[in-house]
């Protein structure tokens, strides 16, 4: 591990047990959220390169699949990286861009993509501005660690701290937001959303027979 990633990583470990620490906290919408019709918000995002991109250059040619991850040591975005590798030979047969968004640095979302192979480009969102403009809330107790014993659920920060310690250095070490829901949301060229899919819970992946229909929607939308 590079000595800038092992930097990046230990200020992402201690953000995990500040926020580990402090609970969730965003967990009811003051608006309506992001829904089908509204525009999708735009940002510019580095990718793992650390290059600049707009969201909207992923809609501007063809439909887009945007992925909004939890963190980079979460194991359910373990599955999905290898249902996304399932997935992706679907997506590209229908000529839309898949782009995944996650909340570590560039150096951490290069090192996540080359362990996990992912198929596509991996945008970073450290201070999850996106995640908040696309109105994905914070999981409770029983959303992300249901699996748990019950220490986690009343989240007992001996608990957490031994949870990070037990993984650090492993490919699930606890970073960024503990409570960070994941979404995927579907935009069609004009920009406009055609799906907004929130995960009710960590491992709640959505059907991808959904996400192929809803993409031929969006190409149907602006044909």
């Amino acid at each position: 591990m590079s000595t800038h990633l092992e930097t990046q990583t230990f200020a992402a470990e201690q953000e995990w047990l500040s926020l580990w620490r402090s609970g969730p906290t965003r967990l009811r919408w003051d608006a309506a959220p992001l829904q089908v019709g509204d525009k999708a918000p735009d940002f510019e995002l580095q990718d793992a390169t650390g290059a600049a991109h707009r969201l909207a250059d992923f809609w501007r040619d063809a439909p887009a699949l945007l992925l909004f991850w939890r963190h980079h040591g979460c194991s359910c975005g373990v599955t999905r990286a290898r249902r996304l590798k399932d997935e992706f030979a679907a997506y590209r047969a229908l000529g839309v861009k898949v782009v995944v968004i996650g909340q570590g640095q560039p150096e951490s979302a290069a090192d996540y993509a080359r362990r996990h192979q992912l198929p596509c480009s991996v945008l970073c969102d450290p201070m999850r501005i996106a995640y908040r403009a696309y109105d994905l809330l914070d999981g409770k107790p029983s959303q992300i660690v249901f699996d748990a014993p019950e220490e986690f659920l009343r989240v007992d920060l001996e608990a957490g701290a031994g949870l990070q310690q037990a993984r650090r250095g492993t490919e699930r070490a606890v970073v960024n937001s503990p409570w960070q829901l994941p979404g995927e949301f579907v935009v069609d060229r004009s920009g406009t959303v055609q799906l907004a899919y929130r995960y009710q819970h960590c491992e709640d992946w959505p059907n991808p027979l959904v996400l192929v229909a809803a993409l031929k929607e969006a190409l149907w939308a602006c044909a």
